[in-house]
């Protein structure tokens, strides 16, 4: 732990999470007693439920949606060619 001028806090290097390498958490004072591994357990559980940022999402969506029409192009214009060469 990480004692402040007015704070408490924990600082985690392992987060768990693929997104965050280091966390810095400012702890209550009502929980300031509390033992150090007890809040560091918390505070991973919490830490690797994150989700990824929004704008990473946002990003692997618009790839699929790329991806799909991609596909979609690439199968109407080999049905064109097929139907272009049997006729």
């Amino acid at each position: 732990m990480i004692k402040g001028i007015n704070h408490t806090m924990i600082e985690l290097h392992d987060t768990g999470n693929e997104f965050y390498e280091r966390a810095l958490l400012i702890i209550k004072p009502e929980y300031a007693s509390v033992q150090r591994t007890i809040l560091e357990n918390e505070a991973r559980k919490m830490l690797r439920e994150l989700d990824a940022p929004s704008t990473i999402r946002m990003g692997k969506h618009r790839l699929k949606t790329v991806v799909s029409w991609l596909c979609a192009a690439a199968v109407g214009s080999l049905m064109t060619l097929l139907c272009h060469s049997l006729f």
